[in-house]
């Protein structure tokens, strides 16, 4: 059952979760709780390209490159991300997203959902690499897996996972995954 379009621009408007519609990465129309959840009103986010919203932009140019081929291959993309407020701040948000146009370039048209959790993950000092290693093994990808991903040896990612297990007390990459998300070990 398809609703009315008043309904649907209801649903946008006022859904819980942030919701963006993108065309190569450029916002090209946001519902107030995703501009809210950045520090923006939605008139300031229009036509804006999403790199002003990651906390470098080697983060933005490395994240697209992780997205496409999950798209392209199920049109679905899901993953945890540090992204950055508009003051500054960063915090942790679920991404989620969906290809209009799949086959050709799943970027040139997109649909996205972006959740908060900034209430139960904080953000502690990573490197963007450190980032980068973490949002993988939250994904349960191998250290062979993360380093062609990231177009780094298997060595180097074993080196940041040895730094980052030290550098939490931690044991093993669940309990490193639990500090890293404020959960109880």
């Amino acid at each position: 059952m398809t609703l009315p379009d008043d309904f649907s621009a209801l649903a946008f408007e006022h859904a819980p979760i942030g919701l963006v519609v993108t065309e190569s990465r450029v916002i090209k129309g946001c519902n107030p709780t995703f501009a809210e959840m950045f520090g923006y009103a939605v008139a300031d986010l229009l036509e804006q390209s999403f790199a002003m919203l990651y906390p470098s932009r080697e983060e933005f140019e490395r994240i697209r490159d992780v997205g496409v081929e999950p798209l392209r291959r199920d049109n679905r993309y899901s993953d945890e991300r540090i992204m950055a407020r508009r003051d500054g701040t960063l915090f942790w948000c679920r991404v989620r997203g969906h290809s209009l146009t799949r086959d050709d370039d799943p970027l040139r048209r997109a649909v996205w959902s972006f959740a908060d959790l900034s209430e139960t993950r904080n953000v502690l000092k990573l490197s963007g690499r450190e980032r980068q290693i973490v949002m993988h093994l939250g994904e349960g990808r191998t250290s062979k897996e993360i380093a062609r991903m990231l177009d780094i040896s298997p060595r180097t990612v074993e080196s940041y996972r040895a730094r980052l297990l030290k550098k939490y007390s931690a044991h093993n990459v669940a309990e490193l995954l639990s500090h890293l998300s404020s959960m109880p070990a």
